[in-house]
């Protein structure tokens, strides 16, 4: 006697889902229906179509779509990926995580690309814990390395896409955990020198709490260094200000001698970048030259006159 589950076609239908393979779910067998095997490319076309509509309920089906291919024998890296990727396209960053925490490949260039999307899924979903800890595992325990690995990012207002370094953005997340000192540390590990240093340097100072003033005082010296040597002289001044941010200011104040020392660099500099306004603003906090803070204010408040920073505009051209 036949038995009764080969009567029902769904039965047989049932069967084929379970016997497909998560490489065929992916397009690279033909047996499965057509509809049971969405192609991830196809689905991130059409969710860039419903992202640009602002059609949400046709992003959440096409969610649903790729999340409801579950492999049934062990997923390959590139099914993996191809799902991961399409699904952040469709705006599912906690679902790009889950599906890829299916699957953890050896070490080498997969495993790289997989921790790539790891980090691009926490970061779009600003989980910072398992963003920092996907970047930790691209470093293998080499932070300097994070400096070679340019990773994408997109600004707020304007939307345009640009790079930054992954030692810069594992320190921001772990400051968006609260974790400055680990943060720090991580911007003290940059070996690049320069301008780069520099600003990791002066920012691992102000995020670290624990520095002594001999030490701070030291990282900022080298800040200094880094940021002349290479001509970036609006970089030495915020350097500077922030050296004497947390001096005691005040007509009469004593200064001391490295913060006497900064403060003169400071107001040559100004003169050199052109900053009358941070030299009024340091001239009138530590009651330097009395005569000069006036003059300056008096420019400040009036652009128009001799030594003002407006420029006069030409009879010739008004109405």
């Amino acid at each position: 006697m036949t038995p009764l589950r080969a009567a029902h076609p769904w039965r047989v239908a049932l069967a084929a889902v379970a016997a497909t393979t998560w490489a065929a779910a992916l397009g690279h067998a033909t047996a499965a229906p057509i509809g049971l095997r969405p192609d991830p490319e196809s689905v991130e076309r059409r969710c860039r179509a419903a992202r640009a509509a602002g059609d949400t309920g046709q992003l959440q089906l096409l969610q649903d779509e790729l999340l409801a291919q579950r492999p049934a024998g062990p997923s390959s890296t590139e099914a993996v990926l191809a799902t991961a990727e399409a699904l952040l396209v469709c705006e599912a960053p906690d679902a790009a995580l889950a599906v890829l925490a299916r699957h953890s490949p050896a070490p080498g260039p997969d495993r790289q690309a997989w921790l790539l999307l790891q980090w691009r899924a926490a970061d779009a979903g600003q989980d910072h814990e398992r963003a920092a800890r996907a970047l930790r595992w691209m470093a293998a325990g080499d932070l300097a390395r994070l400096e070679s690995i340019a990773l994408p990012r997109q600004s707020g207002q304007s939307g345009v896409a640009f790079t930054r370094p992954a030692l810069d953005q594992l320190a921001d997340h772990l400051e968006s955990l609260g974790r400055n000192d680990e943060a720090a540390e991580v911007l003290l590990a940059g070996r690049t020198p320069g301008e780069p240093q520099a600003r990791r340097w002066a920012r691992a100072v102000a995020l670290a709490e624990g520095l002594d003033a001999s030490t701070r005082e030291a990282l900022l010296e080298q800040a200094l260094d880094q940021a002349a040597a290479s001509g970036a002289w609006g970089l030495v001044a915020a350097l500077l200000d922030q050296q004497l941010a947390a001096v005691a200011a005040g007509p009469g104040s004593s200064l001391s001698p490295a913060a006497a020392q900064a403060l003169r660099r400071r107001l040559r500099l100004s003169g050199r970048i052109d900053d009358a306004y941070g030299e009024w603003l340091l001239q009138r906090r530590f009651g330097v030259d009395p005569e000069r803070a006036a003059e300056l204010e008096r420019q400040l408040r009036s652009p128009r006159d001799p030594g003002g920073h407006a420029t006069t505009p030409d009879p010739s051209t008004q109405p």
